[in-house]
């Protein structure tokens, strides 16, 4: 049972597998396919006040507010031109990824227990299911469920309620 607010960690499933697998900047990442609903060009973002820097803002996706997270941002630090939007699937609503080109579908190879956590620390560490390779570079399979923290979620429900 966790604290009020916050959401269950996800329930233990097998990392890797087919995923999506784009750039953020320098870094390259994936997701796992069941989370992805689709890619698109950028779509305009209006800026969300009281949220984290890598939170871009909202966006109107298929007629719906969406929160756009920059996920160079997130797992960078660091500002990185965006090319695509990726909408994944969250519990809470849809979420936009503004990431760098895509890469196409193809099998990470990542076992969980190589997420390597006292390198990541806490909060990377609840971002990235694991930490696996394409050929010879490392790639960062994101958990994209875990991605917006709740007081983000809480910032664009006041947006919502005020317009």
């Amino acid at each position: 049972m966790g604290q009020p607010g916050q959401t269950a960690p996800p329930a233990a499933r097998p990392a890797g597998g087919p995923s999506l697998v784009f750039r953020a900047g320098s870094l390259l990442c994936a997701l796992r396919l069941d989370e992805v609903v689709e890619t698109m060009r950028p779509l305009a973002t209006h800026p969300l006040a009281g949220t984290p820097a890598y939170v871009s803002g909202i966006c109107i996706m298929r007629g719906l507010p969406t929160l756009v997270v920059d996920v160079a941002r997130l797992l960078g630090g660091g500002a990185a031109e965006v090319v695509r939007f990726i909408a994944v699937r969250t519990g809470r609503g849809p979420v936009a990824f503004a990431t760098g080109p895509i890469a196409g579908v193809q099998p990470v190879h990542a076992d969980p227990a190589t997420r390597h956590e006292a390198l990541l620390g806490d909060a990377p560490a609840r971002l990235i299911a694991a930490v696996g390779t394409i050929d010879t570079e490392p790639v960062l399979l994101l958990r994209s469920m875990q991605l917006v923290p709740d007081d983000v979620w809480a910032a664009a429900a006041a947006l919502a309620e005020a317009s």
